[in-house]
């Protein structure tokens, strides 16, 4: 670009979910409106949510589902645009949505690719200019106004600036961190930064051998042997730990704690439908009906072969070639022990590159919650997940992009969000 001279009424640094938001909701109330974006095409990471399916929210989204320093922040920006008017902004841009029991709203297509293509349609609409390789490495406010520079030494002037450039989460996805280090040197506090949403990280001498299996557990992740958080749903054992959706449902909990220097544990309740009383039955039952079986063939009907097996190793029972006859009370009871509590101590979680949203950010006290203008610099918004709040896996964090894009770009604009 190498002009010096374009300026423009507001400029949304950051082409994801939080900043197209708030360049349309600008641009609708007449701003003049140019997004600057550092990969070659903006809403890359857009395409790669819900699995390609894109999760737009979820109907049941309110402050209990965010995570950071302050939830009645979380809460404050969520109300004003809600769940419901999620959809029905989609809705009008074409998006027929589907429902599903727990909540998640995908659009009928099941392509992410249809929500980018409408936006898109609407940016374009609206006269809403979008320049791509536009990394920004410098933002700085000269007389009124905001002087914004790239890598390549382009430059664009604007009255104010919505900086959406997301966080550390999928850098190759275009978040790679640098927004912090930029908003930084402006004064703004940054929160610690880690991972979540994102695969766990065990021991793996249990879990190596069961790569691949996916079983229905009860989860808990506990800090200092004290439970701190439960989950349900379906594990996937990984040749590194733990994935699955209770599994990064947790994640966030055994990252923060792991900062703090706490030992964490990641439980599997492999039978939750069974009490410890009625386990101890079942297994003294099978000890009788299948004496004649030696123990790799133990759980055979009950869970996979190979995660029965890991189990009963993971019990200190040796050699699997015995015979369940030779089993002792004290072993079934250690077994149906194990069934109930399988405790794998977390080793950390999995790289950024892993990760589906950053935990930590800029922090809440530097912004100001009903327009989301820095307290510090007047003109200057900041939306998404550069921010101290991350959502739950299930649409969440992208309900929290629309409504902090929503919040931004009306008040960027003039108009009452």
């Amino acid at each position: 670009m190498k002009d010096t001279d374009k300026s423009v009424n507001i400029a949304v640094v950051g082409g994801g979910a939080a900043g197209l938001f708030a360049a349309v909701f600008a641009a609708r109330s007449g701003a003049n409106v140019t997004i600057l974006e550092r990969n070659d095409r903006v809403g890359k990471k857009l395409l790669a949510t819900g699995n390609g399916r894109c999760n737009m929210t979820n109907i049941y989204a309110s402050s209990k589902n965010y995570h950071g320093a302050n939830h009645e922040f979380a809460e404050k920006v969520i109300r004003r645009f809600p769940a419901e008017d999620a959809i029905a902004f989609f809705s009008d841009l074409g998006i027929l949505p589907r429902i599903e029991a727990d909540g998640k709203v995908y659009p009928y297509s099941n392509q992410a690719s249809s929500v980018l293509d409408v936006l898109r349609m609407e940016l374009d609409r609206l006269g809403v200019d979008a320049i791509c390789n536009f990394e920004v490495s410098g933002l700085e406010k000269i007389n009124e106004k905001f002087k914004i520079t790239s890598y390549a030494k382009d430059v664009l002037f604007a009255d104010k600036v919505i900086f959406a450039v997301g966080g550390k989460a999928a850098p190759d996805l275009g978040s790679n961190g640098s927004g912090y280090e930029i908003l930084r040197r402006l004064g703004h506090r940054v929160t610690p930064l880690f991972p979540a949403l994102v695969q766990i990280r065990t021991d793996a001498e249990f879990v190596r051998g069961l790569k691949g299996i996916k079983h229905n557990c009860g989860v808990c992740a506990s800090e200092n042997g004290r439970p701190v958080l439960f989950e349900n749903g379906e594990v996937l054992f990984t040749e590194y730990g733990l994935s699955g959706p209770p599994i990064f449902q947790i994640s966030r909990r055994i990252g923060g704690g792991m900062a703090r220097n706490k030992k964490m544990e990641v439980i599997l309740d492999l039978m939750p439908e069974y009490s410890k009383q009625e386990l101890v039955a079942l297994v003294k039952k099978r000890i009788e009906q299948n004496s004649y079986k030696s123990l790799e063939n133990f759980f055979v009907g009950v869970f996979n072969k190979r995660l029965g097996q890991q189990l009963i190793k993971a019990c200190g029972i040796f050699p699997l070639s015995r015979m369940t006859s030779t089993l002792s009370d004290k072993e079934a009871e250690n077994i149906a022990e194990k069934v109930k509590s399988w405790s794998f101590e977390a080793r950390g979680t999995m790289s950024w590159n892993n990760a589906q949203v950053t935990a930590g950010g800029i922090h809440i006290g530097d912004v100001l919650p009903d327009t989301l203008e820095s307290k510090l610099i007047k003109g200057l918004y900041i939306a998404g997940e550069i921010l101290d709040v991350d959502g739950d896996c299930g649409g969440y964090n992208l309900q929290w992009a629309w409504a902090s894009g929503y919040v931004a770009g009306m008040a960027a604009s003039g108009e009452e969000a």
